[in-house]
């Protein structure tokens, strides 16, 4: 069998000890994290590094549009509450009672006969 670095030789009759096993998975990892297992592995750390900006780009993005959707939706419920507002003014100042009120400043009186039309006839010349 081959011997790893820095690792003693275990044949597989003989079993660990919870201590060796422990030394014997941290040196495991050590060997992975080292220099040339950091080269090893170059593209997936940059898959992962392209992966992780994605995904703070993302959130920033998504902050930011929620964000902008609580703006409009404070804007939006401002303008229906002027809406509501001029609507049931308007609604308000088309009454004949509130037509009666603001037109008595200008002489005006509502009619007590009913409204009657004008009618003219055309002369035909001859």
């Amino acid at each position: 069998m081959k011997k790893v670095k820095n690792i003693p030789f275990v044949s597989p009759r003989e079993p660990m000890t919870p201590a060796q096993r422990i030394r014997a998975d941290w040196k495991a990892l050590m060997a992975r994290v080292s220099y040339m297992g950091m080269l090893t592995n170059i593209p997936y750390l940059a898959f992962l590094v392209l992966l992780v900006v994605i995904y703070i780009a993302n959130n920033h993005r998504a902050v930011e549009l929620q964000r902008e959707l609580s703006k409009q939706q404070k804007a939006l419920k401002e303008l229906r509450w002027r809406y509501m507002d001029t609507k049931t003014r308007l609604m308000n100042a088309g009454m004949e009672t509130e037509i009666i009120r603001s037109s008595a400043p200008l002489g005006l009186k509502p009619l007590t006969l009913p409204a009657y039309s004008i009618v003219v006839e055309k002369k035909i010349k001859n």
